[in-house]
């Protein structure tokens, strides 16, 4: 039975640490070779015959001979010789694959992106082997990209884009581009995140530091802008007129020191950028205590009043209707049987000289 050579092929990936074994069958003892893709001799049975430090022996035994090749480069790639000198030589090859994990894509984007627009993001893997697969997420959801590569060499570059439709609530939204390829762990990818930059016209609102503003008080009116770009140079004006001369603007607010009712009026804040202007609107009403403190004191009389008035009308209507059943009551009432008065003229000779036949008759006065 002959010696015999036995080799596995290694797969690792770049940068990492791939082991060469050959294992030995019936070893006598001969010379044992192994030798690089180039047909370099890396070790001459136990003894280092290439002076490249990234080999290393680690087991040299009757059954089993072990490299060790560290930071795996892709000119490592390919057939080592596993060689055995005896009268018949015996040697098998192990192949080594050096794969190239994908580093962190880049996106860009090709256009600055305006609401109601489109926006269109590239995503760049410039290395990987093999072919990276490039996928884009946005707000946990798949989108759909078109994807191309070029190989260059042992590695490719690819790419991908993606198009979609952008307002004004997508800016500061979060897109992924994600590359995956067996160089990586189970599970694992690598990611970039972009933030999406959506411009859009500015909006405006006022807020006022006290709902109800009196004479003395002193009114902070702050102007709330809104806006990509951010407008940088904001606007106070009042209507027709101008601010009265205590006012004090700067930026987004304006202070209105000891408030009199001639500041009375209708303030504005104006805002713009290169997509739009804003415009808010305050009015303003500076309340006199002393006017209010009299409106205030006047109230309960006029309520006491419109009660009293309530009352003599009541009164005035019981009185109305008592005089009117009175007078109802009084008059003559005649009785049924008192019918031959028509014919006796008077109600007493109607009563004496009725017919035998008819029931007695009687008179009431009410």
């Amino acid at each position: 039975a002959g010696q015999e050579v036995q080799t596995e092929n290694v797969t690792v990936a770049e940068g990492g640490v791939a082991e060469i074994t050959c294992r030995l069958h019936q070893y006598d003892g001969s010379i044992v070779v192994i030798q690089n893709p180039a047909r370099q001799t890396l070790f001459f049975n136990g003894t280092r015959a290439l002076k490249d430090e990234r080999f290393q022996l680690e087991e040299f035994s009757p059954r089993r001979v072990r490299i060790r090749l560290s930071d795996a480069r892709l000119e490592d790639e390919g057939g080592y010789f596993c060689q055995l000198y005896t009268e018949d030589t015996h040697h098998q090859i192990a192949t080594l694959t050096v794969l190239v994990a994908p580093e962190n894509p880049v996106v860009e984007v090709r256009e600055q992106a305006v609401e109601g627009g489109e926006v269109e993001l590239n995503c760049l893997v410039p290395r990987s082997r093999p072919a990276a697969v490039l996928r884009w997420y946005r707000d946990r959801k798949e989108l759909k990209g078109m994807s191309s590569g070029q190989e260059n060499g042992k590695v490719w570059s690819v790419a991908s884009t993606v198009r979609f439709r952008v307002d004004r609530k997508d800016d500061g939204g979060i897109v992924i581009c994600e590359a995956q390829n067996q160089a990586l762990p189970s599970g694992h990818s690598k990611q970039t995140q972009y933030v999406l930059d959506v411009q859009y016209s500015p909006t405006a609102r006022i807020h006022a530091s006290q709902a109800v503003v009196r004479e003395g008080d002193t009114l902070v009116l702050t102007c709330a802008v809104t806006g990509n770009p951010r407008p940088n140079q904001i606007r106070w004006n009042r209507g027709n007129e101008s601010l009265p001369e205590r006012a004090e603007a700067v930026g987004e607010t304006l202070t209105l020191p000891g408030l009199v009712s001639a500041d009375n009026g209708t303030y504005t804040c104006e805002a713009s950028n290169k997509h739009g202007h804003a415009r808010a609107l305050y009015v303003l009403v500076v309340y006199d205590p002393g006017a209010v403190v009299e409106a205030q004191t006047s109230v309960p009389y006029a309520i006491v009043g419109g009660i009293l008035a309530l009352l003599v009308f009541l009164i005035i209507c019981v009185l109305v209707g008592m005089v009117w059943c009175s007078v109802r009551q009084k008059g003559s009432y005649l009785t049924h049987e008192a019918s031959g008065l028509d014919e006796q003229g008077e109600a007493r000779e109607a009563f004496l000289n009725g017919s035998d036949g008819h029931k007695r008759k009687e008179e009431f006065f009410i």
